[in-house]
């Protein structure tokens, strides 16, 4: 069975940084694609950040100019760099891949932001 199981997620102050890891028990590149979403508290899931296998990159709107996803392929890890963060970007954060016809999601992490 795949796993994803996601990390990094903490409490920062406004203005500061986080970065997150998703890390895949199977081969990163096996996934069609990986994402992550974010889900504020009473929300809907949205997308936050995608990269394909072949390596293209699109990012919701609220991640624009502040965020940046990686992987390393010798890690099997997804990354996602958080800068500037704002307390609107409180939210359980998860990765998720498409493997296949199948959709695998991790548990996600709880990213906090206040003053």
């Amino acid at each position: 069975q795949v796993q994803l199981v996601e990390s990094g997620g903490g409490s920062v102050q406004p203005g500061g940084s986080l970065r997150l890891s998703c890390a895949a028990s199977t081969n990163i590149f096996n996934f069609k694609s990986m994402a992550w979403y974010h889900q504020p508290l009473g929300k809907q899931r949205e997308l936050v950040a995608r990269i394909t296998a072949g390596g293209n990159i699109d990012y919701g709107d609220s991640a624009k100019g502040r965020f940046s996803i990686s992987r390393d392929r010798a890690k099997n890890t997804m990354y996602l760099q958080m800068n500037n963060l704002q307390p609107e970007d409180t939210a359980v954060y998860l990765c998720g891949g498409a493997l296949g016809s199948l959709a695998v999601w991790g548990r996600g992490t709880q990213v906090t932001v206040s003053s």
